[in-house]
């Protein structure tokens, strides 16, 4: 894919780390989950400086921590090494370049390492919005189930067509078009909702969001529910949006319904965020408010159904630290096929029956 890197703009911001002692993660949970993310190049090597901005380079220097064994989302932020100093390229979104500093520079502070070196470059409106213009898929009304899990739940049996930096495989459910469409960077925060945006432009009728989400409330034990909803707290206000599911999602059985908050950076979840959004939210993600937004002010119905992958309020085994254990891939698939189940029962207006879809 060609470089969407903008020419520097002015207003560099300096990442401060986070007080990982008073993170809603332990200080080791914490460090696992940050050492996922960062930079071999950064985890190995010390720098002079450390400046994130938007972009999507491929050709640039790609870590060797990136994931693998799954089709969607394993891209990660590139460097470019200039002397003593590194630039890491995020793909551009004011909300993924915020969190991706915050990342680098908590993590050079739990590692003991000054962290002080590290600035970022939010992403200007206008490079934001073009890094989509490649998206181009021919819709006319259809249903986009955008996210995690696709290779679970589009058809096993179809080839997925490729396009730059992202891949989509049609379907018909009960009548209806669906398209299952997939990156392989991520989309954090505002650039899914600048996702949403350009598939209303294709002529998107539907968008379903699958994903994950932390839970706000005691007691909820992760990778044991789904959580669904229509309203979410975003930059101070609530935004609400013509649900695709309705009711009914929330009427299933394993599935909490409740309100939203849009959190642009894990990082910033500690425990005053924590007290500030409990009890009157249930969830936090980065996605769901701004794509609920933009699906709002298109004019096409959004929804969300999640996987509840952490909970804020109580460390237990499975956190996103260690997502990649035995024990939360076995719980996250039966999770995945209640999903399937409970889209597929959505479009042909049936109830989905309790402990359908389980393995």
């Amino acid at each position: 894919m060609t470089s969407l890197i903008a020419a520097p703009a002015p207003g560099l911001l300096h990442a401060s780390p986070v007080d990982f002692h008073g993170h809603t993660m332990s200080p080791s949970r914490l460090l696992r989950y940050l050492e996922i993310k960062v930079h071999d190049l950064i985890q190995e090597k010390d720098w002079d400086s450390i400046r994130v901005v938007g972009g999507y380079d491929r050709t640039a220097v790609v870590s060797r921590y990136e994931k693998t064994g799954k089709l969607f989302n394993i891209e990660r932020p590139t460097a470019t090494v200039q002397g003593r100093d590194l630039v890491l390229q995020a793909f551009p979104g004011a909300d993924y370049v915020q969190h991706y500093a915050l990342i680098i520079a908590t993590y050079l502070a739990l590692a003991g390492r000054p962290a002080d070196i590290v600035t970022y470059q939010p992403p200007g409106q206008e490079q934001c919005r073009s890094a989509f213009d490649t998206l181009d898929l021919d819709l006319a009304g259809d249903l986009v189930i955008v996210g995690w899990g696709l290779q679970h739940l589009a058809p096993t049996n179809e080839v997925w067509m490729r396009g730059p930096g992202y891949a989509w495989q049609r379907a018909e459910i009960a009548g209806r078009r669906v398209v299952y469409l997939g990156f392989l960077h991520s989309i954090w925060g505002d650039v899914a909702g600048r996702v949403v945006a350009r598939l209303a432009e294709l002529g998107a009728g539907d968008v379903v969001y699958i994903g994950k989400v932390g839970s706000l409330a005691p007691g909820i034990e992760p990778n044991t529910w789904l959580a669904t909803g229509n309203t979410s707290l975003l930059r101070g206000s609530l935004v609400t949006w013509d649900d695709f599911f309705g009711d009914f999602a929330a009427a299933q059985g394993g599935v909490q319904s409740g309100l939203h908050v849009s959190s642009p950076s894990i990082l910033l979840e500690d425990t005053d965020w924590l007290a500030r959004h409990m009890p009157s939210y249930a969830f936090v993600d980065p996605e769901i408010g701004p794509m609920g937004a933009a699906a709002h002010a298109a004019g096409i119905r959004f929804g969300y159904l999640h996987v509840i992958s952490n909970n804020l309020t109580a460390h237990y085994p499975a956190d996103l630290s260690n997502e990649r254990h035995d024990d939360v891939l076995r719980r996250r698939a039966v999770l995945i096929d209640r999903i399937r189940t409970i889209i597929t029962h959505r479009l042909a207006g049936t109830p989905a029956r309790s402990g359908e879809g389980t393995r």
